[in-house]
């Protein structure tokens, strides 16, 4: 589906089945150098069982024209500015990572608009080191394959070969250089940037009034468990639901334990708020 947002085409995968903004809608926003098809087993299982859904491209990724935006407040407002352009009043927001940060600050300045918020591999701060920030800028090639390393708990992590064809490092591998290849110069720097220039973290936290669940990876090195804590303290100390979760994985929770995410993001969507 392509969406137009303040004239730009946006693209949106809707899970299968065509989008019904009478639905309750879900939004599921992707991390850093990657695109909607992280998402692809969650999305159409949602889509299938009475929900809509917009698994988006970020500006400048996948599928999505550019040129990317180099901060998280920006790319909130341009969610915002999604929501407008497919007719949907109000959503649950699902984001991984930087589409976490995404999707808080969209919930905090926001909050008529999202009805519940899923925060997969989260933290508050998301610093990025100086070593991952200097090799996205200087060879993204380098920089692709220690992420794809740090995401993955294991060398061959189920469902890496539960038959031919399936092997989860190799398949992110190859997401990443496709789209860096079809994204602007330093695509992964300016991601990585966003994320790691992100102040107000805690200040939006404090301003969320919608359930959020936090689902983490205990083997996650990239935003581990501890990373979201602050978060969580800050979001239940000004009196909202908060859940956690934390599941048998690292940083890639949909490829690693792609039921058990959706498991745990379908049960809280159907959940009355």
């Amino acid at each position: 589906m392509i969406l137009d947002v303040k004239g730009q085409p946006v693209y949106a995968y809707t899970g299968g089945k065509a989008f019904d903004a009478s639905r309750p809608a879900a939004v599921f926003i992707h991390g850093a150098e990657h695109d909607h098809s992280v998402w692809a087993l969650q999305t159409r299982y949602f889509a299938h069982h009475g929900f809509g859904v917009l698994a988006l491209d970020l500006p400048g990724h996948g599928r999505s024209a550019g040129p990317a935006l180099a901060d998280i407040a920006s790319l909130a407002d341009w969610l915002i500015a999604v929501l407008d352009a497919a007719k949907v009043d109000k959503a649950m927001l699902i984001g991984h990572s930087m589409g976490s940060l995404i999707a808080l600050d969209a919930a905090a300045r926001h909050p008529t608009r999202v009805a519940k918020l899923a925060l997969v591999a989260t933290a508050v701060p998301m610093t990025v080191s100086d070593a991952l920030l200097d090799a996205a800028r200087e060879h993204e090639p380098e920089a692709i394959d220690m992420v794809n390393q740090w995401s993955h708990s294991t060398i061959a992590a189920k469902p890496s070969s539960p038959a031919p064809g399936f092997w989860l490092h190799g398949a992110n591998q190859r997401l990443m250089e496709r789209v860096s290849a079809r994204g602007e110069g330093q695509l992964f720097h300016t991601d990585f940037s966003a994320c790691n220039n992100y102040a107000d973290g805690l200040e939006r936290a404090a301003a969320v009034r919608c359930p959020v669940l936090v689902v983490s990876g205990r083997r996650d090195v990239m935003t581990p468990p501890k990373a979201a804590s602050a978060l969580v303290k800050t979001m239940s100390q000004a009196g909202v639901a908060v859940e956690t979760l934390t599941l048998d994985a690292g940083h890639a929770l949909m490829s690693e334990q792609p039921d058990a995410t959706l498991d745990a993001l379908f049960d809280f969507a159907i959940r009355p708020a």
